[in-house]
């Protein structure tokens, strides 16, 4: 462990740096998936066929094993950022669609009922109304979401993408070397760490942005 340590005092500054643009780009495309996994979530959680047919397809996604489809990318987008940023934000989309659509269509019909009675138009009832309701949920749903991609994001390096990935590569690559096990070692456990901090940081923003009403009803 002395090794490790020493390993990893003396790349300190790069560590720091790859764990910065891990972090990055994991949370850039959360957000891409949420703006476009809550938009889908929008448009379909009234139709059951509708419903069906999103989660299906964004579960397809899943099925195709990650090396694969950031090699279906690089032709079309090149190496990099780019395919990188599309495929995380794709295996993302699951969580967070299926999440809105049991939110939104688990919201008691009566509540909405009684907004639209009083004259609140359909984007109010939309805004102010059910995505705050649905909101507990949503949010679960973005936390798998960051969990999935922290590992995933490390395979961003076969496309030589920003990230942590780049440090397990290079030390897997370079298996017999003295430090070959340090940088995959630094790499891992840099993720690990990362995705509890970003996690308890989502268990706090659910905190801070959910009414203890709704946090008692969820």
């Amino acid at each position: 462990m002395n090794q490790f340590f020493e390993f990893v005092g003396q790349r300190w500054g790069s560590l720091l740096f790859d764990l910065y643009q891990h972090g990055s780009l994991v949370l850039q495309c959360t957000v891409l998936a949420v703006v476009i996994g809550v938009g889908i979530g929008i448009a379909v959680y009234s139709s059951p066929a509708g419903s069906a047919i999103a989660t299906a397809l964004t579960s397809a996604i899943l099925t195709i094993p990650s090396f694969a489809l950031f090699g279906l990318f690089i032709p079309v987008l090149g190496l990099g950022v780019r395919p990188a940023v599309v495929t995380l934000t794709l295996y993302a989309l699951l969580p967070i669609v299926r999440n809105t659509i049991v939110g939104l269509a688990n919201i008691d019909p009566a509540v909405t009922g009684a907004a639209r009675g009083i004259g609140m138009h359909r984007l109010g009832v939309l805004t102010r109304i059910e995505l705050r309701l649905a909101w507990p949920s949503i949010l679960a749903g973005t936390r798998v979401s960051v969990q999935m991609l922290m590992g995933i994001a490390a395979i961003a390096a076969f496309a030589k993408g920003p990230g942590l990935g780049g440090s397990i590569f290079s030390g897997l690559a370079a298996i017999g070397s003295k430090t070959a096990v340090d940088r995959a070692l630094a790499g891992t456990i840099g993720i690990v760490v990362l995705a509890l901090i970003v996690d308890g940081l989502l268990v706090l923003l659910g905190r801070l942005t959910t009414s203890p009403g709704v946090r008692a009803r969820a």
